[in-house]
């Protein structure tokens, strides 16, 4: 996927990506290997075009594994950034970064902790700090030292949980606004779009856009569009009224 952009500089193409892959020098390419491996470089990988064959590599996975896949990937990204969005309005850092993913956890004071590995700190003052989700549930941190480090984390949510049905709404809230709302107010805890609520609840479009509705006037759930989806997801007052039928 094309990588994020700082404020008023457009996002790079995949085509753009590759070309910066492939025009690494051979040195800089077999020492980042050798760093992330942490150790020597197989006799495999020690060679002088190995930028070009690692790129010749993303391509082949991008357009055979995840292109296919793509449309339902980027919904699950979407709802997560937009999630992370809501819990730092909400709670701050700490809300929005703690249990990100595996020893991540916001210390405060402008520092935030990556991993439980005993390394010095780094100073990132004048560098760009990306947080990039992805869909298998893996993190990992990368860096272009010292213009930019991101933190690779697995998204998380009802679309993220393959294999694992939706959490069933609380009777209590169920018997309160209906069993299919219930279903629909619990569900937003992560931004989701109204054709994945459909395939998370088993609801035609049109009640699930009815409940939306009523959802909305009630001041339970907001949404914003992202892309050129609609996202939505609970208000805090939402989240009171979930909490308080459980």
């Amino acid at each position: 996927a094309p990588d994020p952009a700082p404020p008023g500089r457009p996002p790079s193409s995949f085509a753009e990506e590759l070309a910066r892959i492939r025009a690494t020098p051979s040195a800089r390419a077999r020492a980042d290997l050798a760093d992330t491996l942490g150790g020597p470089l197989p006799a495999a990988l020690d060679r002088d075009d190995l930028a070009e064959r690692a790129a010749d590599l993303v391509e082949w996975v991008w357009t055979h594994t995840v292109l296919p896949d793509w449309p339902r990937r980027r919904r699950i990204l979407e709802a997560d950034v937009i999630a992370r969005a809501t819990q730092l309005g909400r709670g701050g850092w700490a809300e929005a970064l703690n249990g990100m993913s595996p020893g991540v956890r916001w210390l405060g004071d402008s520092r935030l902790q990556i991993n439980t590995h005993d390394n010095l700190p780094r100073e990132l003052g004048g560098a760009q700090l990306l947080f990039i989700p992805v869909t298998p549930y893996r993190c990992w941190v990368c860096w272009d030292i010292p213009y930019r480090y991101g933190l690779v984390y697995p998204c998380s949510g009802a679309l993220a949980e393959t294999g694992r049905g939706p959490v069933p709404a609380p009777a209590a809230l169920g018997a309160l606004i209906g069993p299919a709302r219930a279903a629909v107010l619990v569900l937003l805890v992560s931004p989701l779009s109204t054709t994945q609520l459909v395939a998370l609840t088993g609801q035609g479009l049109g009640s699930v856009g009815r409940h939306l509705r009523i959802l909305l006037d009630a001041g339970l759930v907001r949404r914003r569009r992202a892309g050129r989806s609609v996202l939505y997801f609970r208000t805090e007052a939402g989240d009171v009224v979930v909490r308080g039928a459980r």
